[in-house]
Parts: C-alpha cells; structure tokens; sequence
C-alpha cells in the first residue's frame, strides 16, 4: 500500500521508536540483561508449518513447542484424508469438510502455481508470468489508495482468483472460532502479501485484518490519513491475531510428490508470548505486525475489495 495514505507499519514508526528507545535506555539502567535463550525466526515458524522430519532437525525444541502454543489453524493443521486425485472446486463446497480439504489440497491450477513457486527456486517472476496482462482499475474512496498501484490483474487460470476469494471468506467465517471477530472490509481484512518463501520456495500468503483501526484518544490516537476516516474497526484484543497465514502445498523437489498439505493459521501475538517477543519489529510491537518480507520474496498484494455499496455489496479481487 502507498501513494497518498500512509499504512499502518510506517504512520507509528517515529512515535514508536522514540518510545523504545527510552524504554531501553530506562531498563538497561536499572536491570542486567535477561539468560539467553533461543529466538524464533521466520524460518522456524514456516518449517514448523513444514514437513515434521525437516522442522524437528532445524527448529530447536524450546522454540517449536512455544510456536506450536501460539498457532490458532482455522483448519486443522493435519489432514484425516488423503490428496484427492483431482482438485475441488471452490464454488462446488457442501461441507466443513469440504472447505478443510480445499485448504489442505488446493484445485490443480493453484497446486501447479505452488509446483511452479518451487521449480523456480523462489523465483516471484513465476507469479507474474502466471497473471493475465489485462488491466482492470482500482476503484477509489475521496483520497484513499488502498493498493500498491491504481490498477490490478487476475491470474489467468480461473480457479486461482476463485480459490483467493474462497481464503478471504473462510478467514471471516471462521475466525471468531479462534477469538478473531474480522469483517471483510476495507478498515479491517481486505488483502493479503503473497510471498515466496526462502530455500523451499514454498508459496504464501500473509493476511492482515485489522488494518486501520478507528481513531480514539485513549487506546489509539494514530492519525493514519485518509483510509482511517470512518473505520469502526476498534483497537482491542483482536489486534493480536490479526497476522493470518495460508502456505500452499510443499511439493518435493525430486518426484511429482508433496512433503506438507496446505495450512491456514491465525498467528497469536499476544505479549506473554514468542511471536510477539522474536518475530515481530520492536516499532510496531503495538499493531502486532509481522512482515512478509521476513517470510520470504514479495512478489504481488492479493486485494479482495467491495466495489459496491453496503446495501448491494460487490466483492472483486484485485492483484496487484
């Protein structure tokens, strides 16, 4: 997100690093630095999320039993089927069961984009040769760009916008079962970073809901520009889940095979725990904001915006 608006990561950075600044300089002052201990680290958070044999050589057992505490799955994180021969459809889902198995096994085309992520070793040029070259223009609000640039794409296969659309309403489905009550707006949840990540080129998505908090004295006085005016999003608990993960699929690098089945996970950022503490920026400790940067290579924004009114709703995606 740029141009006009200023996003949530950089409107508090100032306000905040001067405050840990003083922070640090109160405490080194008056206590002696805490025992070491391991700090988790993206790479430890995406190969719990892996293939087990691989994560328990890599990810220290301190570190993968206190990762394990603060993951909150919308699906389970295990599959009780096999890969179906064929991929489901999205709009073709009857059950709960349904919906899990499309997250586990996504349809073919999004199974053949993660191959792909992966065949190119982390390549995001993969991704956008995959995106169909027309042009489709961004609807605007007053002042207010929400997207990386003024105009999206789609993926050329079908099934891959449908499958995107099918991530964002499962999250605001199923989040409340976890402590996240999110709405598909755009204040709260309305786009996700996709991102490659390193060594395994596993393919991701990086979601976050609770983008513009309302302003208000007491619990958030950020002025966040134009895209903050007329939120009801409320600062509150909620904040501390509002990083969600989707990882495609790990496909083998030697065979046709895959090592994991998909996930889709809320990250638990409360402060007694180790994502807040190791993986989330001292600045923006308050938003609880993890990057996708530090997951992987960056490679488009998926935005899921309604174009229409609150009374006739219209939802469309928008890659950008």
């Amino acid at each position: 997100m740029v141009n006009s608006y200023t996003p949530i990561r950089f409107t508090i950075l100032v306000s905040f690093s001067l405050a840990a600044a003083a922070s640090s300089f109160k405490l080194s002052a008056s206590h002696s630095p805490p025992p070491s201990r391991p700090r988790a680290t993206a790479d430890d958070l995406l190969a719990v999320l892996g293939q087990p044999s691989a994560a328990a050589c890599t990810v220290t057992p301190t570190v993968s039993r206190e990762l394990r505490s603060r993951l909150r799955f919308l699906v389970p994180f295990q599959p009780r089927k096999p890969k179906p021969d064929s991929g489901r459809c999205p709009g073709k889902i009857n059950t709960v069961e349904d919906e899990n198995s499309l997250v586990w096994w996504p349809p073919e085309a999004v199974l053949e984009l993660a191959r792909l992520a992966v065949d190119s070793g982390g390549d995001p040029g993969s991704i956008h040769r995959a995106l169909d070259p027309a042009i489709i223009p961004v609807p605007r609000t007053n002042e207010c760009h929400l997207t990386r640039t003024p105009y999206g794409r789609h993926f050329i296969a079908q099934e891959v916008n449908l499958y995107f659309e099918f991530l964002f309403r499962l999250i605001e489905s199923r989040g409340p079962s976890v402590g996240l009550n999110v709405s598909l707006s755009r204040y709260d949840l309305f786009h996700g970073h996709l991102f490659l990540a390193p060594d395994s080129g596993r393919l991701g998505i990086l979601f976050h809901a609770k983008e513009y908090p309302a302003y208000d004295e007491s619990v958030f006085p950020y002025n966040m520009g134009y895209c903050q005016r007329g939120s009801d999003v409320k600062y509150g608990d909620s904040i501390n889940l509002r990083n969600i993960l989707w990882l495609a699929p790990l496909p083998s690098k030697s065979g046709p095979g895959w090592l994991a089945p998909g996930v889709l996970v809320v990250l638990d950022a409360h402060p007694d725990g180790i994502i807040y503490r190791d993986l989330i920026p001292s600045y923006v400790k308050f938003v609880r904001t993890i990057y996708e940067d530090d997951l992987g290579t960056s490679a488009v924004d998926v935005n899921y915006l309604n174009v229409g009114g609150a009374e006739e709703p219209d939802y469309q995606l928008f890659i950008c």
